[in-house]
């Protein structure tokens, strides 16, 4: 089965900040056989250079801490991550949670104050739209049942 996946998760160094956020237990997958990780940053397929000021989703617009919308380098790549998971037959998708881009519950409101909603990153949101089961991080459990019951 072939997996979209936040590339941050597998240690590469593509977050706004330029640190990773590698997640141990997702890197696990990458030694499953009935398994494939397809990565992808779409901040980065958007345009977007590393390091980059921070962004946050606020209503259908994103912007970043110094005021600049960045609502179309979002959009360019949440697009390209969907065409990506098409193009190799991806059903599901592992996200970094809380992203602009990839948060598929929770984000933060766009005032900066790490204030957390309950919203879908603009990738994320594209995904499902089109089909994609969308997990976090945290939800590899039940990521685990969903590839089980497949």
């Amino acid at each position: 089965m072939n997996v979209l996946i936040s590339m941050c998760l597998l240690g590469v160094n593509c977050r706004y900040n330029g640190v990773p956020k590698e997640d141990t237990m997702v890197k696990e997958l990458l030694h499953r056989e009935d398994i494939t990780l397809i990565s992808v940053c779409p901040e980065q397929l958007g345009g977007l250079p590393t390091p980059r000021t921070p962004s946050e989703r606020k209503g259908e617009t994103v912007v970043s801490s110094d005021g600049e919308d960045r609502t179309a380098a979002f959009t360019q790549g949440a697009e390209e991550s969907l065409r990506i998971a098409k193009l190799y037959g991806c059903e599901v998708a592992i996200l970094k949670e809380r992203s602009p881009s990839c948060g598929n519950k929770e984000i933060y409101d766009g005032s900066f104050t790490k204030t957390v909603v309950t919203g879908e990153g603009v990738t994320a949101e594209l995904l499902r739209r089109n089909g994609v089961k969308v997990f976090g991080e945290s939800e590899l459990a039940e990521f685990f049942e969903y590839v089980r019951r497949r």
